[in-house]
């Protein structure tokens, strides 16, 4: 996502990377510059007068720091006032004190709605809320049955009375049954429009005087960009909506969705989604969304994805091979099972620090190799995977591998070769000998993936908007050591 985006603001900071420092005459190019790129974004034309205006203010009264280039400076400043334009923090959703919660969710047609409910039911879920989905949707075909399917794949109940039933009543008769059920949360998915008509405000006006919903969520389409601002904001002025889900942020996203939604309609961004995946929904937080269009990564969301998909005790059994350098074969596929569980190799990447600059080709290379790793260690016997060794003095067993995963024995000679050399840098990392990768086990290289083990590389200087980042604002419940985590993040 903001591909475009960073390239253009990346720019801006190479022309002020030969300065000595911050002046009035730079600062004027570097602005105006900022101001290119988030036209070209698609951001709000007030929203951007606004950014820039304070940027500059910002700018020219800053201080030289000691150490400190003008570009990162300047970095530093831009960071600060994206996130206060996105919000300033996350906007946790309510969670009343006499249940159920009712979330009202609300959208035109096309923009992932029905989806975006059972995405955030599961979220919901996973922390531990138990959830009822509302299919009050009696307008578009199949919408009703598209609920009750994304239901049984998340196991959350739905209530339904049909499409010949009065989509008010539904809501009101599906809170009466959350009550009586003792449920946490109610979820109400209702009817969008290919436009936004009279009707549709109409008939969500009065779902909402009647269920009194605790939040009012407008699912938005982020590559709409600013038009997505304009339409929060009239769903705002007509109904009355506490804030935003903005959905297919891992599209072909220009930014304009992101930074001009809460200074247009005033209501925050509370989630975004970013993938067709039920699980392809996070929380927004406004530092992390600037850090990812400044190319900064986002290690925060990426150990929080960690901490769902590994186990605690499997993560400190992990953490002995690599220190002991037993880790092997079957430690890696299950390593490269656990980063598909999170996503893909180019999401996940693109969220480490200096790797904004990956091309696709180079992603895709990079799956092709997994690919090919994981067919020829499907091909060694149990003992080969737990044993490298076996195979490196053994050109019979590596041929035996190559005729059963269709590959050269020259391509099972690299894998182990590579995979030992992995091995060897993994336990160097591990004992803290290596510095720069934080610690995370079996993230730490890859066989066959060259050009993308640096983690620190690309062109982009060092953004002193990182340290601002801090665990506490992302709100975690701290778990059971036998729950799931990510053993030393």
């Amino acid at each position: 996502m903001f591909e475009a985006l960073s390239d253009r603001l990346e720019s801006t900071w190479k022309k002020l990377r030969g300065q000595d420092k911050i002046s009035e005459t730079n600062i004027k190019d570097a602005v105006r510059e900022v101001r290119r790129a988030l036209l070209e974004a698609d951001v709000n034309l007030q929203v951007v007068k606004d950014f820039v205006a304070a940027v500059e203010t910002n700018a020219q009264g800053a201080e030289v720091i000691s150490g400190v280039r003008p570009d990162q400076q300047f970095i530093e400043i831009v960071h600060n006032e994206l996130v206060q334009v996105m919000g300033g923090g996350n906007a946790p959703l309510a969670n009343a004190d006499t249940p159920p919660t009712v979330i009202l969710m609300a959208g035109l047609q096309g923009t992932g709605k029905t989806t975006a409910t059972a995405k955030l039911a599961l979220h919901l879920r996973k922390e531990n809320r138990s959830t009822l989905l509302v299919a009050t949707d009696v307008y578009r075909p199949a919408a009703i049955n598209q609920l009750l399917t994304l239901g049984r794949q998340i196991d959350v109940p739905v209530f339904e009375l049909g499409k010949d039933a009065n989509p008010v009543e539904i809501a009101r008769q599906g809170i009466e049954k959350a009550k009586a059920d003792g449920i946490n949360t109610v979820i109400i998915d209702t009817a969008g429009r290919l436009q936004i008509d009279a009707d549709m405000m109409a008939e969500l006006a009065q779902i909402k005087e009647v269920v009194q919903p605790h939040e009012v969520l407008l699912v938005v389409d982020a590559m709409t960009g600013q038009e997505a601002a304009n339409l929060t904001q009239t769903f705002h002025s007509q109904i009355g909506i506490t804030g935003a889900i903005l959905t297919k942020m891992d599209g072909d996203t220009r930014g304009g969705a992101a930074l001009s939604v809460r200074q247009i309609s005033g209501q925050p961004i509370k989630f975004i989604g970013v993938g067709e995946k039920v699980e392809a929904l996070q929380p927004f937080y406004p530092d992390r969304m600037a850090s990812r269009i400044l190319g900064m990564g986002d290690v925060l969301t990426l150990v929080e994805k960690a901490r769902e998909e590994v186990d605690m005790e499997e993560a400190e059994k992990m953490q002995e091979k690599i220190l002991s350098a037993k880790f092997d074969f079957t430690d890696f596929l299950k390593q490269t099972r656990l980063l598909k569980n999170m996503g893909s190799l180019g999401g996940i990447m693109k969220m480490l620090p200096g790797m904004g600059k990956i091309s696709d080709e180079q992603l895709q290379h990079g799956e092709k190799q997994l690919k090919r790793a994981e067919a020829m260690i499907g091909s060694m016997t149990v003992a080969e995977r737990k044993n490298p060794e076996l195979l490196s003095g053994s050109p019979s067993r590596r041929r035996r591998v190559a005729r059963g995963a269709g590959y050269a024995e020259s391509d099972v000679s690299k894998l182990v070769s590579d995979f030992q050399k992995m091995r060897s840098l993994m336990q160097q990392m591990g004992q803290g000998r290596m510095p720069g990768m934080g610690g995370m086990p079996g993230m730490g290289g890859m066989p066959g993936m060259p050009g993308m083990g640096g983690m620190g590389g690309g062109n982009r200087p060092p953004q002193p908007g990182w340290r601002g980042y801090s665990t506490g604002s992302s709100n975690k419940k701290k778990k059971d050591k036998k729950k799931k985590g990510f053993g030393n993040l």
